[in-house]
């Protein structure tokens, strides 16, 4: 594990932006378990492309008008349960960090893997989730 003040400011990257930090498997049920609507959950990581590509690409992805209607995340190597129920969702999928799935009504409908985010621009990976917001979310209202 982390000393958790080297890691607070990477949740914080995300944090700040309204993403909710999961970081107990309790609380990773309660958000995604027979959840409705769609989900965003973001594995964050302490490694490069975590703080190079995936959390700018989440970042930028979210201000897109159509987006998840709850934005989560989980940080591997930290908050181990949380990570491991998170992932119990990703059927289909091995673990990789970073990672960011999403989700509809309780069921994985898009993910991207370390592959496909490692070596590549957070502006690519952020068009990827548009796309994948377009697909999948519901066009947000003004309140």
């Amino acid at each position: 594990m982390y000393d958790e003040r080297f890691v607070t400011p990477m949740r914080q990257e995300l944090t700040q932006l309204g993403v909710e930090e999961m970081r107990t498997a309790q609380e990773v049920d309660s958000k995604l378990k027979d959840a409705q609507g769609t989900t965003l959950v973001v594995v964050n990581s302490v490694c490069g492309c975590a703080a190079r590509n995936a959390r700018p690409a989440v970042a930028k992805a979210i201000q897109h008008e159509t987006r998840p209607l709850k934005l989560t995340t989980v940080f591997a190597g930290q908050d181990v349960e949380a990570v491991q129920r998170a992932r119990s969702y990703f059927t289909g999928y091995p673990p990789s960090s970073p990672q960011i799935a999403l989700l509809k009504d309780g069921q994985l409908v898009y993910m991207l893997e370390r592959h496909q985010i490692e070596g590549r621009t957070a502006d690519d990976i952020a068009k990827d989730l548009v796309r994948a917001f377009d697909k999948y979310c519901e066009a947000s209202t003004a309140a």
